[in-house]
Parts: C-alpha cells; structure tokens; sequence
C-alpha cells in the first residue's frame, strides 16, 4: 500500500447472518423453505418488507420496500408475521457463540457483529480460521448460515462480509486493500449514504480511486468534519475501534395492523402488548426508563408521538399503563390507526435505580 496508508495491527472480524429473519423462519417451518418468503406486511399489500429470503430477492425485493411493491415484483411471494422474540433468543445464542473466542464484540442488530481478534492465540492467531470457526459453530447450533469478512479495520470487515454471500466469507488483507479501495464504488463505502453519494458524484467522484484524489481540504470544506473521514477511509484508514459495550439510547417495539383498527380497546390492548414486550427487552439488558413515547400512524401513513418523563423510573410494565392511556388520549383521532409503538428512553443501569420507599407497608 501507499505510504499514507496507515500500517494495520489489527484484527476485526464481521459476522453477518444471511437473510435472518427469513431463514429462521424457513428453518422452523420447513414448508417455507425453497420459497419466495416475506418477513413482514400481510398479503394485502400493508406494511413494509422487514427481511427477503433469497429466493424472493431475484425479484428486486428488499427490506424496508413495501409490501405492495414486493408482491407486485413477485406475485408467489409468501408473507408471514415477524416472530421477534425467536429471533432475539437465537441472537442471544450467536451471541455466546462469539464469546467462547473473544470478549470484544459490537452488536450491530439482531443479525451483525464486529469482533476484534487481535492478538489471540486460538486457531494458530489466525483471524480467517476464527471466523470460518464462527460460521461453523453457528452452523451446527442454530442451524443457519452467516457470512464473514476479515480485515485490518471495520469499514473494510463490513464490505468484506457482504462480497460472497450467502454462507461465505471474504479477506482484504493488507497488501490488497489499495487495490480493492481503488475499484469499490462509493456506495459500497459503510458509512457513506444516499444523500453524500450524489453529493460525490455531483463532484465528479464514483470510486474509490476517484474519492483518494480529492485532497482532505476540500472534503472538509465540502462536508465539514465528516470529510475527513471520507478522505481517512479512501486511503483505507480506520481508526474506529471495537465497542464492546453499546450504550442504549431507547428501547422500544412497535406493530403494523393487518386491518386499520378504531376501536379504542382493540388499540389499548395493542399498545400494551408493544409496552410489555419493550419493557421485557429493557428488563434483559438490566436497564431502567424515565421516559416513555407513544407512536402512532394513521391509515394515511402521517404519524404522531407523544411522550411523558418521570422522575422516578418505569418499575414494572403494568406502571406504564396509566401513562399510556393519558398519551393515548392526547393523540388525535381524525382516522383509523394502522400502527402502534410504544419506546422506553432516558435510560440508566438497573444498579442506580434507588429502593422505594413502601409508604403503606
């Protein structure tokens, strides 16, 4: 590489399951398997693609399209509910997986994961061994498929996870990254959106390459702090480092209606239902809430949230009933509502919520 490349020490691994969702479901009902599957929306069009199974993708569908659109692509398409609670536990399992090699790892969602590997002995040191490693034992204890990327940093890891899938898995090493930086488009850059793609086309940048020569000052003239970042990540610098320990900012659940509901105690019961199951996640992370917002979308797809702050925590699910009802009140009712959501935030440790004192015992 360059002399401007940074020297590479480490050793970050990316897990990323293939088609999550989706194929836990194939996995547990075996009709689905082979088949053209949605996770997510109802077969009327409603609501939004949550997870594609790879059969259904050779139609152009993907997460977060709508459900309309995916059927329109692939009139077979079988739709099914999210099970969110079964994809958490076999999370949770993925999850010990990975701490039987490392103590260092990020969670990005349900389905991916960083992992640093430097400077361990297992599988003779090698980062490539430890995620083929990965994979296997996967494999053989939840009975699905992730896909690996191995590399110096994260950015790279992350591409190189997603080249072979599914069931695959990619190195970059050091002497190849310059090359490979130099052809990857810069929509395939983790960390790099949409917006700032046409940004950088608008100056004439489509590749890797093309984003090294631009000099960082006018990155940062362009893009503020962020440009130096982009200019960092073209020359296959990286710095950011593994965070085993994510700090929650909220907590929440939420559920699209098969049919627009408008009676006031089907809604209730939905929105406790949302309330349990995101207190039931805080619980398991040892977390505690002050603040609770209620989200509502109506039949038009216009949405609203309201939301209270107590000063003392949340401490048990039924408490946030009567909250609940007082947000719920305030909430307009001009159309049938489709969704309803329910987020804990102002979130702390468990260990600093102070005992209560039983006035009446």
């Amino acid at each position: 590489m360059t002399s401007s490349t940074t020297t590479p020490s480490r050793k970050i691994i990316h897990i990323d399951m293939d088609a999550f969702y989706a194929s836990v479901e194939q996995r547990d009902f075996p009709e689905l398997r082979g088949k053209p599957l949605v996770v997510g929306g109802d077969p009327n069009g409603r609501g939004v693609v949550a997870a594609a199974s790879y059969e259904v993708r050779k139609f152009g569908v993907r997460s977060a399209m709508s459900c309309y659109e995916a059927r329109r692509r692939c009139p077979d398409v079988i739709f099914v509910r999210p099970r969110f609670q079964v994809y958490r536990e076999v999370s949770s399992d993925i999850r010990s997986i990975m701490q039987r090699l490392t103590p260092h790892i990020e969670p990005l969602s349900l389905d991916e994961a960083y992992l640093d590997v430097t400077g361990l002995q297992a599988h003779r040191g090698s980062a490539t061994l430890m995620a083929n490693w990965l994979r296997a034992q996967i494999l053989e204890n939840t009975g699905l498929t992730a896909s690996a990327g191995v590399s110096f940093n994260k950015m790279l890891a992350k591409i190189a996870s997603d080249i072979n899938k599914p069931n695959g898995i990619a190195i970059i090493t050091p002497a190849d990254a310059e090359d490979f930086i130099s052809t990857l488009p810069i929509e395939r850059f983790h960390g790099i959106g949409k917006a700032t793609a046409k940004r950088l086309h608008a100056m004439g940048v489509s590749s890797g390459a093309d984003l090294r020569r631009l000099p960082a000052t006018t990155l940062l003239q362009e893009f503020g702090k962020r440009g130096q970042f982009y200019h960092d990540i073209a020359h296959g610098r990286d710095e950011r480092v593994v965070k085993s320990k994510r700090t929650h900012k909220s907590i929440g659940s939420e559920t699209t209606f098969r049919d627009n509901l408008d009676d006031n105690d089907e809604l209730r019961n939905q929105i406790y239902e949302q309330n349990d199951d995101a207190f039931n996640q805080m619980q398991k992370k040892q977390l505690i809430a002050h603040t609770i917002t209620l989200k509502v979308k109506y039949a038009d797809f216009t949405q609203i949230t309201r939301s209270h702050t107590l000063s003392s925590a949340f401490s048990r699910a039924e408490s946030a009933h009567y909250w609940l009802d007082k947000l719920f009140l305030d909430i307009p009712r001009h159309l049938p509502i489709r969704l309803v959501g329910v987020t804990f935030s102002s979130l702390a440790p468990a260990t600093q919520q102070l005992p209560q004192l039983k006035l009446f015992e």
